[in-house]
């Protein structure tokens, strides 16, 4: 039986697309249900008040993943995924974006949260490194 959703557990949700393309270019690991990426806020400023100590998320489900109800479900069960681990795994002062696959919608739910679980631990072990642009390639 799940506990009951309070303040404490309630997630902080992103909402502007600036908010989500600043994460882009963080750190990010993928597993076959979904991709986890994320960046510290530290030396951004937001157009919107927000409170420092709180992890916010961002989910992202794609048009081709299915019509709206399926995309909806596959939403409400990252979420609440993200509501059991977030507490204990988010670090405080991050903003994390969670990308929907097409097996988050079909995979066992513990598996969901197991993955979830490691993807926040392989995400915070890695060293920050930048990415690598792609290289335009000469014709001759």
């Amino acid at each position: 039986m799940t506990a009951p959703v309070t303040a404490a557990t309630k997630l902080v949700m992103l909402k502007r697309r600036s908010e989500f393309l600043r994460i882009r270019n963080g750190l990010r690991w993928s597993t076959a249900a979904f991709v986890v990426e994320t960046k510290a806020r530290a030396g951004w400023t937001s157009p919107m008040p927000i409170d420092a100590g709180l992890a916010r998320f961002g989910l992202t489900v794609t048009k081709q993943l299915g019509g709206a109800v399926d995309r909806n479900r596959i939403r409400r069960r990252l979420r609440a995924a993200l509501q059991q681990i977030a507490a204990p795994h988010a670090k405080p002062g991050f903003d994390y974006v969670v990308i929907a696959r097409a097996p988050a919608g079909t995979c066992d739910f513990d598996q969901l949260v197991a993955d979830l679980v490691t993807a926040f631990e392989r995400v915070h072990s890695r060293p920050a490194k930048p990415r690598q642009e792609k290289r335009a390639t000469k014709s001759k």
